[in-house]
């Protein structure tokens, strides 16, 4: 028998509501950061994203941020035209391009990352480190999960 029924779901204990919404009040925090270095949330993930070996193509960046191609196109456009991110044919096979952060594109992700930090510092401030390990370990066992489930 699976852990939710009918006679106890309620949106207050179910997965996918809470981490929506603690993404969404998060998110009004944080988007004030982004703002002031002239760049969006989804553009910071994408240059974090690069920055951190998880996507160095566009189709990359779009499976891993869970975003539309085109989209993505769309935003890498903007990106190099910030001055944030380069764009370089491979020797391999001229088709594929990879994507590499600028100079400035590390510096303003860097930035925010430590703006961000802050935030999530304060927001768990009366947290047991132990507790925010348990929690960060269970989100990665579902996103895991999720992953294999989806594949």
């Amino acid at each position: 028998m699976g852990f939710y029924t009918d006679s106890d779901f309620t949106p207050d204990c179910s997965i996918g509501y809470l981490v929506r919404r603690v993404h969404q009040l998060g998110g009004v925090r944080i988007e004030g950061i982004f703002a002031a270095e002239g760049l969006t949330a989804m553009q910071w993930q994408a240059l974090v994203a690069i920055w951190s070996g998880r996507g160095s193509t566009a189709a990359e960046l779009a499976r891993d941020l869970g975003h539309d191609k085109g989209a993505m196109t769309r935003l890498v456009d903007a990106m190099e035209h910030s001055g944030w991110i380069t764009r370089e044919r491979t020797a391999e096979d001229r088709r594929c391009i990879n994507l590499a952060l600028t100079t400035e594109g590390e510096a303003v992700a860097m930035r925010c990352k430590r703006q961000v930090l802050a935030c999530w510092n304060e927001w768990l401030a009366d947290w047991e480190p132990r507790e925010v390990e348990t929690m960060i370990a269970l989100l990665q066992k579902l996103r895991d999960t999720l992953v294999t489930v989806s594949a």
